[in-house]
């Protein structure tokens, strides 16, 4: 079901000149049957029927298609449709005829409890109201039906099938349109969507597979066609940085794997600084040093001895290969002063938190920031507040379009960026783009690792010092903070599923699952689990 490019993905635009470049061939008989077996699988009770909802244009035509399969395969289908035939194009108006002639019926809305009865209790509920091109609310009566299946499903514990998106996602961006319908199951057609997997698309999506429907995402359709079209992306996974996960050799010495500095821990704030000093100490650097601010600070950290603190900006003295600036710095005249000459040091430069809303408040910062030395990495990892600061504009508008806000960070500041979130979106400066596992080019990804148990105070300090202790090893730029995102939420991951959490998980109990699961992957070379 799934295409050798599975984790390319593609905007609405490429994908319609996809279609287009293969409009000869049968993709909705396609769609409709792949979703036709899938929806066999999924449906928890074979004396349940299946309820289908099908809309106004080709995503409705793919549910039609995929209702007439069931019925074929003696199951009991519910269609619900106000589709206007006249206004149908013609494959869309061909499955429905077909949904006709096998002898299906076709009702003008879901069925409605009476005093007498409580409906039927579905085995699974189809979505196939609207695809990729809705970019609005859902109206009446989509709204209604969408909320009514989502009681439904409630109710009788089935799942929800939705074909290409959940009705009502933004399949660029991951917008949830008002009345948006929640799916269990997503199957995507074609390519996979970026909005399945950042902002509200994991919430509204469920498990997404990617049903290719025997077309290669290759060739034209894949340019983007104007310079406000959205190129490739593609999905984070372990392969992606392989040729970096390398053993280390058995004559080696601290002074191979590099010196990682910290600059933050204010007052009131060290504990940042120290979490992200000991995530790098735990993710393989050859010697830690956390530069704390707070000049009441500690001169030791009693659970991690190993780390070697400093006063302060004194730390830029040292002779460091990978600095990071940012985790609980504050944002008095003193870090101010520290940022700019760290930005002045020819070395790579993790730059979070503070630093990054610093540089938001100071047009020379800002400035330093983006004119760097050619020589010298920059990578910002930014939640959205601290981007729309970045960008003097609205969390709100970060949100609505996270790839768009983190590919704008990437040419304004000219730096590799980790917008945060769900589904943290990777984007990189101009003219360093990265490519998928069959070697198509991609501009930009989104990480599907992580939970909602990384909601909580320190995790953003561990990231940056997973990134931190990967530069100081020698890795590039892009595979360190793509490694360093997937790591960090796949360490989260793995702690879920162990038990703990997601509720109460904390950053310093990820540490050291970091650290198990990188060695895992460098034993893997990475290579899938099982």
């Amino acid at each position: 079901m799934a295409s050798p490019s599975s984790r390319l993905l593609l905007a609405s635009s490429a994908l319609r000149r996809l279609e287009a470049a293969h409009a000869g061939q049968p993709l909705m008989v396609r769609a409709g049957e792949a979703a036709a077996r899938w929806a066999e699988n999924l449906r928890i009770d074979d004396a349940r029927p299946v309820l289908v909802l099908a809309g106004p244009g080709n995503n409705g035509g793919d549910a039609f298609v995929c209702a007439t399969r069931l019925k074929q395969a003696d199951i009991e289908v519910t269609l619900v449709s106000r589709a206007d035939p006249a206004r149908l194009s013609p494959d869309a108006s061909a499955a429905r005829q077909g949904w006709l002639d096998a002898g299906g019926a076709i009702t003008n809305d879901i069925p409605a409890n009476t005093p007498d009865t409580a409906g039927p209790a579905w085995g699974l509920i189809v979505d196939g109201l609207f695809g990729i091109g809705l970019a609005r609310d859902l109206g009446a009566p989509y709204a209604c039906w969408s909320a009514e299946a989502r009681r439904l499903a409630e109710r009788d514990r089935c799942p929800v099938l939705a074909l290409d998106v959940p009705s009502g996602l933004d399949a660029d961006t991951g917008r949830a349109w008002g009345g948006a319908l929640r799916a269990t199951h997503t199957l995507t057609f074609l390519a996979d969507k970026p909005g399945l997997h950042t902002a509200d698309g994991p919430d509204l999506g469920g498990e997404v597979r990617v049903a290719d429907l025997g077309v290669a995402p290759t060739g034209d359709a894949l340019a983007p066609a104007s310079a406000h079209d959205l190129p490739p992306g593609r999905l984070l996974a372990p392969a992606d940085f392989a040729p970096w996960l390398l053993p280390r050799d058995k004559n080696s010495h601290k002074g191979r794997h590099g010196n990682a500095g910290i600059l933050g821990g204010a007052p009131g704030m060290v504990g940042a600084a120290l979490l992200a000093g000991r995530a790098a100490l735990f993710l393989g650097a050859g010697r830690t040093l956390v530069g704390i601010v707070d000049p009441q600070g500690p001169a030791l950290d009693p659970a991690h001895p190993e780390l070697m603190l400093r006063r302060g900006a004194a730390l830029l003295g040292e002779p460091l290969s990978a600095l990071a600036v940012g985790p609980g710095l504050g944002q008095s005249d003193d870090a101010r002063v520290a940022l700019a000459a760290a930005l002045a040091l020819p070395m790579p430069l993790v730059l979070d938190a503070d630093a990054l809303n610093l540089i938001a408040q100071d047009g020379d910062l800002a400035r330093r920031t983006t004119t760097r030395a050619g020589a010298t990495t920059t990578i910002i990892t930014p939640h959205p507040a601290e981007a729309a600061r970045l960008l003097a504009t609205t969390t709100a508008a970060v949100q609505a379009d996270r790839i768009a806000a983190a590919r704008d960070l990437a040419a304004r500041f000219n730096a590799h960026v980790a917008l945060k979130g769900c589904g943290t979106v990777l984007a990189h400066p101009p003219g360093s783009a990265t490519a998928d596992p069959d070697g198509l080019p991609t501009a930009w990804a989104i990480n599907p690792s992580g939970n909602p148990g990384m909601s909580t105070a320190g995790m953003g300090d561990l990231l940056t010092g997973i990134v931190t202790a990967l530069l100081a090893q020698g890795w590039p730029p892009g595979p360190a903070v793509e490694a360093a995102v997937h790591l960090h939420g796949a360490a989260a991951d793995a702690l879920v599923a162990a038990g703990t959490g997601p509720v109460g998980l904390t950053a310093g109990e990820t540490i050291p699952a970091a650290r198990a699961l990188l060695n895992r992957w460098i034993a893997r070379r990475g290579r899938p689990e099982g």
